[in-house]
């Protein structure tokens, strides 16, 4: 580990004026175990995963532990993964790790962020007598919800996944579709209460 450490900060150094390398090709350094492939994926993305891992956990520090184990995660899944969108499939790793280490930081009683308030609520529409916790039930769940953004108008879909994705605060919902904060509180409360409905009609909901 110390050798690739020491390799990605070689790499770093190197390529600090030059532009970031093109997804395709930084994949295509996963695939053929080039070390570097880790150093260019932080280069790009290592603000944009920091951004999503500091909303979920509200600490600097932590949000950056969390990246370094996305970017290991991402050389331990490519291969045999092959992302055709690189900066989602990031994104996802990210969102997972940073979750994860949330609940972990819960369980210790420290630490939290805009998690605890994104969480609430989504905890109104998951109420009831569903084991999420079973893997295959949790699996349906996730393909669930996909399949209601999926069906949302574009401009409720964008607001859906901005807060409960990115876990953007209800500000920056409000400065991002130029409304009014309790207009972006109101508008996703009619979300949640559509997504309650359609989980009611899915089975995940008594």
């Amino acid at each position: 580990m110390f050798f690739l450490s020491y390799r990605v900060k070689a790499f770093n150094s190197k390529q600090k004026k030059e532009q970031p390398m093109d997804d395709e090709r930084i994949v295509e350094l996963y695939w053929q175990r080039n070390e570097a492939a880790i150093a260019c994926t932080e280069e790009k993305y290592g603000p944009y995963c920091l951004n999503i891992a500091g909303r979920i956990l509200g600490s600097p520090e932590d949000a950056e532990e969390c990246v370094n184990d996305v970017w290991l995660k991402a050389w331990a899944s490519i291969p045999p993964n092959r992302p055709k969108q690189f900066r989602l499939y990031l994104a996802k790793l990210t969102r997972n790790r940073a979750i994860n280490r949330y609940q972990e930081l819960r369980t210790a009683k420290r630490g939290f962020g805009e998690a605890d308030l994104v969480l609430g609520e989504l905890a109104e529409c998951l109420e009831g007598e569903s084991d999420v916790e079973d893997e295959v039930v949790a699996g349906e769940l996730r393909d669930c919800i996909r399949r209601f953004a999926d069906g949302l108008p574009e401009r409720e879909a964008l607001m859906f996944i901005r807060r409960y994705f990115y876990l953007d605060s209800i500000e920056e919902i409000a400065d991002r579709f130029n409304i009014t904060q309790n207009n972006a509180s109101v508008s996703l409360s009619r979300i949640r209460a559509k997504l309650r409905k359609k989980l009611a009609q899915e089975g995940f909901y008594p």
